[in-house]
């Protein structure tokens, strides 16, 4: 599982450096082979391990394109703008300028670990999306089930 908030930098060349704690994980779960998007509702990154990556990918082909627009949605962004990156020597990887350009990426990052896999933000943008998360009133939907949080 990868979790938690790190503040990565994306050098000139448009490389980002994996942090340490993350990366036996990603050598056992992948030997470095990993799969970068764009998020389909957020201007941000996701980035799979890659035997992860291919069961989303055949999920999403597997969808009804022909009567659902969200349907097609998510085959055009996800699995269109999914490209192999593999961590360098150096354990870097190298976003693809169309994904960089999506969300709007310059030097400062935020990984986030989601669990299976992790989301790309530009600093300025999660700053702002946390915000607006934080001050917006939490509707109850009942789809989403809310686990008690209390210790």
């Amino acid at each position: 599982m990868f979790r938690g908030i790190n503040p990565i930098n994306l050098d000139v060349k448009g490389r980002a450096t994996l942090p340490a704690k993350y990366r036996t994980r990603v050598t056992d779960r992948c030997d470095g082979h990993m799969v970068v998007t764009v998020h389909p509702f957020d201007r941000c990154l996701l980035l799979y391990p890659l035997a992860d990556w291919e069961l989303i990918e055949s999920q999403v082909n597997a969808l009804p394109n022909s009567s659902s627009r969200q349907a097609r949605r998510l085959q055009h962004l996800i699995v269109g703008y999914a490209t192999e990156v593999d961590l360098d020597a150096a354990n870097r990887l190298l976003l693809p300028a169309t994904h960089r350009d999506h969300a709007e990426l310059e030097k400062h990052l935020i990984l986030v670990g989601q669990g299976q896999k992790f989301e790309i933000w530009s600093e300025a943008r999660w700053t702002s999306t946390t915000e607006t998360y934080l001050s917006e009133s939490f509707d109850e939907d009942p789809s989403v089930e809310l686990i008690n949080l209390s210790l």
